[in-house]
C-alpha cells in the first residue's frame, strides 16, 4: 500500500477518513492525528512549569517477557504488540523510552479507554473539593436521565462500572447501540439523510437495564461519558478546562493535550483523550508518588489513590465477564482503574488497540504504552503486555 496520507492529495487507497480510522492499517496514522479527523478541545499545559524528568537510562535488552514456552526479548515484545511509544519511569526518573511507527516524543496519541482512568483521577480531585458526591444519584446532577436506565444509579456505580445498563460493548459490531454511540460523538459518519446526533441526547435513548445498579462489574463506556457530564454540571466548567486546571498544568505536563468533542462540545471522556507518551507517564507518576512528593503529591488526594489500591470489590469482578477479559488474574476495579492484587499491587489502565499504563507505587514504577494494533481487543497481546510490565518492574527493582 502507498504510504498513508502522503501526497497532495493522498492517493485514494491511502486516505484516512472518519469511516476507516479505527481499522488497520489506517490506525497507524489516525491514532497520531485524531484532531484532524474529529473535533477536539484543547487541554493546555503550562510551558513555564514543565516537570522535568531526570534521565537515568536502563538497558532493557536483557528483560525476557514470559510467553508460555517461548519467552520474548523486550525488543520482540515491542514489535509483537505493535508498539508506537513506550515510556518507563522508575523512582521519578526516565529509565527508558521507545518510539516507532512514526511516533516521536512530541507526537500526541489517542489514549482510548486509558482516558477513563484520567477521568478517575479528576473525579477524585472534584470529590475532594466537595463539588461531587460519590454516593449521590446521577440524577441529582443530570436530571435529564430520570427516564432512562440510569435512574437510581449513583456516581459510585458509574465510577466502578456497576450500573445496570443494557449495552453491548462490541467493538466489531456492524450495527446497534454502539454504532449510534459512535455517531453521536462524531467518531463515525452518519448514514445518508440521518439527522445530526449528539452525546447528551444519546444518553436519553439508553432505557434498557440488564440488572440492578450495584450489580457485578459491567464495562460500559457511556458510564464514563456520563460521569464527565456530571462533573461539568457539578463544577459549572467544561471538562477540558478542568482537566487543564486540576491535572495537566499542576502536574507539569510537557505539552498540551486534547480531547475529542461532539458537535455541541460534549467531551468523549471514555476514550477521546490524546497526549504525548511522556505526559501520560507523568499522570502515572502522580499515582506512583502519591503523597510522597511534597511538590506534586497533593494534586490527586492521597486518600483517593489509597482507595483505588485497597478498594474495589473482588467478588464484583469475579462474578462478571471481566474474569474472561483478564483470565486467571486476581483483579479488582475501582474508580476507573484496574488493580492487580499482588503482594506489590499493580494499578493499571487499558484501552483498545493496545493502549496501557501500569503503576506500582511501592516500587515507584510507571510504564506507559501506546500502540496501533490491528484488533481493538487482542487477549494474547493484552496479557503479554501485563506480563511485560511485571517483568520490567521486577528487573528495575533488582537493579535498584
Amino acid at each position: 500500500m502507498t504510504e498513508l496520507m502522503q501526497g497532495f492529495p493522498p492517493a485514494a487507497e491511502s486516505q484516512v477518513t472518519l469511516a476507516n480510522w479505527r481499522k488497520p492499517p489506517y490506525v497507524r496514522w489516525a491514532f497520531q492525528h485524531v484532531r484532524e479527523l474529529v473535533p477536539s478541545a484543547d487541554i493546555p499545559n503550562d510551558p513555564a512549569a514543565v516537570r522535568e524528568l531526570p534521565e537515568a537510562p536502563v538497558e532493557l535488552a536483557g528483560v525476557m517477557v514470559p510467553n508460555g514456552d517461548n519467552p520474548l526479548s523486550f525488543k520482540d515484545f515491542l514489535a509483537e504488540t505493535q508498539t508506537d511509544a513506550l515510556v518507563v519511569l522508575h523512582r521519578g526518573k526516565l529509565a527508558y523510552e521507545h518510539y516507532a511507527r512514526g511516533m516521536t516524543p512530541a507526537t500526541p496519541h489517542i489514549l482510548m479507554s486509558v482516558s477513563k482512568s484520567v477521568l478517575g483521577l479528576i473525579a477524585g480531585i472534584v470529590i475532594e473539593r466537595g463539588e461531587l458526591d460519590p454516593e449521590a444519584e446521577v440524577a441529582a446532577y443530570v436530571p435529564e436521565i430520570e427516564n432512562t436506565a440510569y435512574k437510581g444509579a449513583r456516581i459510585r456505580d458509574l465510577l466502578d462500572m456497576r450500573a445496570g445498563i443494557l449495552f453491548d460493548e462490541d467493538y466489531l459490531a456492524a450495527g446497534g447501540a454502539i454504532i449510534e454511540y459512535r455517531k453521536s460523538t462524531l467518531w463515525q459518519p452518519l448514514d445518508p439523510g440521518q439527522a445530526p446526533l449528539d452525546l447528551r441526547s444519546y444518553f436519553l435513548t439508553l432505557t434498557g437495564k440488564d440488572g440492578e445498579h450495584g450489580r457485578p462489574w459491567h464495562y460500559v463506556s457511556t458510564n464514563t461519558d456520563l460521569l464527565g457530564w456530571c462533573i461539568e454540571r457539578a463544577t459549572g466548567r467544561r471538562y477540558a478546562d478542568l482537566a487543564s486546571e486540576l491535572l495537566w498544568r499542576p502536574m507539569g505536563a510537557e505539552r498540551s493535550a486534547y480531547i475529542t468533542v461532539d458537535r455541541l462540545g460534549a467531551p468523549r471522556c471514555a476514550g477521546g483523550f490524546c497526549a504525548i507518551a511522556r505526559d501520560l507517564a507523568r499522570v502515572g507518576l502522580l499515582f506512583a508518588e502519591g503523597g510522597s512528593n511534597p511538590e506534586y503529591g497533593g494534586i490527586v488526594p492521597l486518600a483517593w489513590l489509597d482507595d483505588i489500591i485497597a478498594g474495589g470489590d473482588r467478588q464484583a469482578w469475579d462474578a462478571s465477564d471481566g474474569a474472561d477479559m483478564l483470565p486467571g488474574l486476581p483483579v479488582r476495579y475501582r474508580s476507573q482503574w484496574y488493580v492487580l492484587d499482588r503482594p506489590s499491587p499493580l494499578a493499571f489502565c487499558i484501552g483498545v488497540y493496545g493502549q496501557a499504563m501500569y503503576v506500582d507505587r511501592e516500587q515507584g514504577f510507571v510504564m506507559a504504552k501506546f500502540s496501533s494494533q490491528d484488533l481493538p481487543l487482542d487477549l494474547e497481546r493484552k496479557m503479554l503486555t501485563i506480563r511485560a510490565a511485571e517483568a520490567v518492574r521486577d528487573f528495575l527493582a533488582r537493579a535498584g
